[in-house]
């Protein structure tokens, strides 16, 4: 007695035959695959022996029930109801395979001269073979006319390939591609099923469309034993009875009820595979055609360059995502060098030389207090625009704002000779930019600031820092944390440096030695500079 599995909502059925255990799971590769959060990835098996069917629990997290009574292990006969997770089927009995009826030709094709060997047609696909097709059946001077009768069925569908070409580039993203790609392939073809799978980075079958005429998820994948034909041998098959076909022995076949079905690679313009169309037809044999199979050829070279070229233009969105990210806090150019290496976004990092530029507002707090927020929000929102120019302006990196202070650094990512002439640079840029927005604030009637800045330079680690949902560029360090203390130091207008970062300087500005300064954390008063500005 052969039994099957029928879903309660009908959109799914698989037939079970005496041999192996079959694996109910979530997981793409069960025998009986089932895509619903409430069933485990192996959820359960059904043993087919020759005392009959049972159902053995795998020890799934929502548990396998037949007729409402959660068991581990239980016989199963026709009328049981069996429930995994909250997805039901009911047990029936699956009639005998009737004999596969005469092949009746469609009126548009040549009549068959004889049997084809195993009832199968197995075509190479190649791109120079698309190509030949496309292009001399696109030659036919009635293209565009209006056909009414079914010898101009090639000349509809010939049409119809013309404006897949245009639906299919209108797609924005790869989900709404692949769904016009099914939805055409039912106004195509005569199928119960459409399944798309593509191949991952890393070579293995990502299901992504497996839906039925209703528009309705099927839950079931591309038999494996088809697939693995079309993507290893780069062909289109056509099989007329796929139970009975000797080439494809899988059980996936026999459990979803596959007679008539259509599988073809789709392949992107360097004949790299990008995933397979699959269409099957689950009540008759000899289904389809050569014809269709000739349009599936067609209409797959179509869709797998879209693919590809969706593809292509999501790489492109990410990477200028990135890009943008990176010049929140990169100079523009900076952020183009690293936006373009494969190892700009990863955690880690390391030690390496860097001039710290920390400043910030003299006497804010005060100054926040008696403004209005509009009013004060406004005023640092001008500020901060003029002090990330000057750092981006001399090539350095912004590292973060705290509060009214701004800390930025050059050296890392990527390092310069005269990294630390850039940072005295920018910081007296910072300085003469503050006085031309305080003539302006002052003939505004607005409240003119004044800033502190502090300069090291040293050794530091530089990396993200952070998980892998959430990265921080940054750098840590005891040559941080000196620039941080000379900066609340500093008077307002005021810039000053370690003798380090003096040191570092190749062109100097006009300096003015200071007594050495007592810093938190330094056991020995440290000897600091003044830039004397004129």
């Amino acid at each position: 007695m052969r039994l099957k599995l029928v879903g309660t909502d009908g959109a799914q059925s698989f037939e079970l035959r005496e041999g192996p255990p079959l694996v109910v799971g979530r997981a793409p590769n069960s025998d009986i695959p089932i895509f619903d959060p409430t069933i485990s990835r192996r959820h359960a098996e059904v043993e087919c022996g020759d005392d009959g069917f049972a159902i053995r629990d795998l020890g799934s997290s929502n548990g396998t029930y037949v007729n409402g009574e959660r068991v581990t292990h239980r016989a199963l006969a026709p009328g049981d109801v069996l429930t995994f997770g909250k997805v039901s089927f009911r047990v029936t009995e699956a009639p005998d395979l009737p004999p596969p009826p005469p092949r009746t030709s469609p009126a548009h094709a040549t009549p068959d001269t004889g049997p084809r060997p195993s009832g199968t047609i197995r075509r190479q696909l190649s791109a120079s073979g698309t190509r030949g097709l496309l292009s001399s059946r696109l030659r036919g001077p009635d293209i565009t006319a209006s056909p009414t009768d079914d010898a101009s069925q090639d000349e509809r569908r010939l049409a119809l390939l013309v404006e897949i070409a245009k639906g299919l580039s209108g797609a924005v993203d790869i989900n709404s591609l692949l769904d016009k790609i099914a939805t055409y392939v039912f106004q195509i073809f005569d199928a119960d099923r459409v399944a798309i799978n593509l191949l991952g980075d890393t070579g293995e079958m990502v299901p992504k469309i497996s839906r039925d005429r209703r528009g309705t998820e099927a839950g079931r994948t591309v038999p494996q034993s088809i697939a693995r034909k079309v993507i290893q041998e780069k062909v289109a098959v056509l099989t007329d009875n796929a139970p009975e076909d000797e080439r494809f022995g899988g059980q996936s076949i026999l459990l979803q009820s596959v007679r008539s079905a259509m599988c073809a690679p789709l392949l992107g313009t360097d004949h790299e595979v990008q995933g397979v169309l699959y269409v099957d037809n689950q009540a008759a044999t000899h289904q389809f055609g050569d014809e269709d199979l000739d349009f599936l050829v067609a209409f797959s070279g179509i869709g797998g360059v879209a693919i590809e070229n969706s593809k292509f233009g999501e790489r492109i969105r990410k990477e200028a995502l990135v890009r943008s990210n990176f010049e929140r806090y990169f100079a523009p150019s900076l952020a183009a060098r690293i936006a373009s290496s494969p190892d700009a976004v990863r955690l880690g990092g390391d030690k390496r030389a860097i001039a710290v530029l920390f400043s910030d507002i003299r006497g804010f707090t005060a100054l926040s207090e008696s403004m209005n927020p509009d009013d004060m929000a406004t005023l640092l929102s001008e500020y901060f625009t003029e002090m990330v120019d000057c750092v981006f302006r001399h090539g350095g990196t912004l590292d973060k704002f705290m509060g009214d202070a701004v800390m930025a650094q050059w050296g890392a990512p990527i390092a310069a000779e005269d990294d630390a002439d850039r940072a005295m640079t920018a910081a007296l840029d910072m300085m003469h930019g503050l006085d031309e927005l305080n003539k302006k604030w002052r003939a505004a009637g607005k409240p003119a600031l004044q800033i502190g800045i502090g300069l090291n330079y040293g050794e530091a680690f530089a990396g993200n820092i952070g998980s892998e949902r959430r990265l921080e560029f940054t750098v840590i360090g005891d040559a941080v944390n000196t620039a941080s203390r000379l900066c609340s130091a500093a008077d307002g207008g005021e810039i000053l440096l370690t003798d380090e970062m003096r040191r570092a300087l190749r062109h100097p500005p006009k300096l003015k030695e200071r007594a050495p300064m007592e810093l938190k954390g330094k056991a020995q008063p440290v000897p600091v500079y003044s830039v004397v500005r004129k």
